[in-house]
């Protein structure tokens, strides 16, 4: 059986890691770019700074996924271990992550709305299931938290209005909402920002995220990893891909992790539900601020902040020479922020001006003091980033997905799947292992047909 893949993500390594683990050895990769890692590669500027694609952290929800990751790298000291500091900056200070459970520091008028909102859906709960994640975010949360939070934060992160989303991917990806233990936190005056799967992350000592993926790659057999592979056609009846360089490969199964419509596109498969319009995503627009001095004392120990507020156009900043002192030249004498700006069709961004745009941000959050400390800017645009949750999302994906299954096509990977509650880099990875495990006969596909299981099963909740 002849299995090609295309695309070197997460996904595509995953299945050839699997593949070339249970020695099955007619497969190959085709990877269209020059490097491996996908949304997950990991760029160093010409100064020597090392800038990830976005706010990315290791952790994960599978013990096999933890034993190929402890297999990397040649000793312990390849990775660092972080526990997690994620804050929210509002009302003119930094509250710990998640914010519903630390209300109590926000100023008395906006911790009352807040909690008063709580108070009113305990007493009076939702009587029928949301129409969108807009009504989601108030059934669940109340109208103090959706004001001061959730709706703007949401926005800025989506770049949706929630009203536009649906709300079945939650799962783990919010926090609860607990009366008690907010009222514990407030009487005792204690924080609270244990919660949540990445809790502790850990992270390359050197390269970024993406010497992951380029240390996977390279324990596959070469000649079986090929990169400046960019497929151009796909002929489902003679099962050929064509790519950019004239040549073409046969195979029996396809394994696509490229986004869903694009492949249907470029397979001109015109009965596949055309356009495939309710697959929506958001772009991102990712800022670095290499910076010059120490890292200020407030931030010093901080993973990364949310900004819900619109005196900066980021969601959110990773203060990312934190993650490692490897990210910079010299971490005695440099540091550096990295800014994460979404746009959509319902929330456009001028990208002539969106790095001068994110500076004032800092200036007016107050991240940075002033514009002599930074030393340069990186900056670099994603047009599919994050797959949005869309209302009629499923409806569209599912039968997409299940007929291109018809023809020995396999659309896996955070695009290919289009399901961004498995589109972490665990999952990601593990949808390649599975999709190998299901083809060879050995498994089902978890991760892309059991989201609810797979998370549920999280350590932090003391089950895998």
């Amino acid at each position: 059986m002849k299995i090609l893949i295309l695309g070197g993500g997460p996904t595509g390594l995953g299945a050839g890691w699997r593949l070339n683990e249970l020695g099955h050895s007619d497969w190959e990769i085709c990877e269209a770019s020059d490097h491996w890692g996908g949304l997950s590669s990991s760029f160093r500027d010409e100064d020597g700074f090392t800038w990830d694609v976005g706010g990315h952290v290791l952790f994960s929800h599978y013990h096999y996924f933890d034993k190929v990751i402890d297999s990397l790298f040649s000793s312990s000291k390849g990775w660092l271990t972080h526990n997690r500091e994620a804050w929210v900056w509002m009302e003119n200070r930094f509250v710990p992550y998640p914010l519903q459970n630390n209300i109590h520091l926000l100023p008395e008028k906006v911790y009352w709305e807040c909690l008063e909102g709580i108070i009113d859906i305990q007493n009076r709960p939702a009587s029928a299931l949301p129409e969108h994640f807009g009504q989601w975010i108030h059934a669940t949360f109340g109208r103090g938290l959706a004001k001061w939070f959730l709706e703007p934060y949401n926005y800025k992160v989506w770049a949706y209005p929630p009203s536009e989303m649906g709300w079945s991917w939650v799962g783990e990806r919010v926090a609860p909402v607990d009366l008690k233990q907010i009222l514990k936190n407030a009487v005792f005056q204690e924080d609270d920002s244990a919660w949540g799967p990445n809790s502790c992350f850990r992270f390359p000592a050197q390269g970024g995220t993406g010497a992951i993926w380029k240390e996977i790659a390279s324990t596959l057999p070469p000649g079986k990893t090929l990169l400046n592979e960019k497929a151009v056609s796909v002929d489902i009846h003679k099962r050929q891909v064509r790519f950019e360089d004239g040549k073409s490969r046969d195979y029996d199964v396809l394994l696509t992790t490229l986004p869903l419509p694009d492949f249907i596109r470029m397979a001109g498969i015109d009965n596949v539900s055309v356009g495939l319009p309710d697959l929506k995503y958001s772009s991102t627009h990712v800022i670095g601020i290499a910076l010059k001095g120490k890292v200020p004392e407030k931030l010093a120990t901080k993973c990364w902040i949310y900004f819900p507020e619109n005196n900066c156009p980021f969601y959110r900043v990773t203060v990312f020479s934190n993650y490692s002192p490897g990210n910079v030249p010299d971490s005695t004498t440099q540091w550096s922020l990295m800014c994460e700006v979404s746009e959509s069709p319902m929330k456009r961004v001028d990208a002539t001006t969106v790095v001068e745009d994110v500076v004032q941000g800092l200036l007016n959050t107050g991240l940075i003091p002033e514009r002599g400390i930074i030393d340069h800017t990186w900056y670099r645009f994603e047009e599919k980033s994050y797959p949005t949750p869309s209302k009629k999302r499923d409806r569209e994906l599912f039968p997409a997905v299940l007929e291109l299954k018809q023809n020995n096509i396999y659309s896996r990977g955070r695009f290919g799947a289009w399901k961004y509650e498995v589109g972490n880099m665990d999952h990601s990875f593990m949808q390649g292992v599975e999709f190998v495990n299901s083809v060879l006969g050995h498994a089902d596909e978890m991760t892309l047909w059991y989201p609810g299981v797979v998370n549920a099963g999280h350590p932090a909740g003391g089950k895998r």
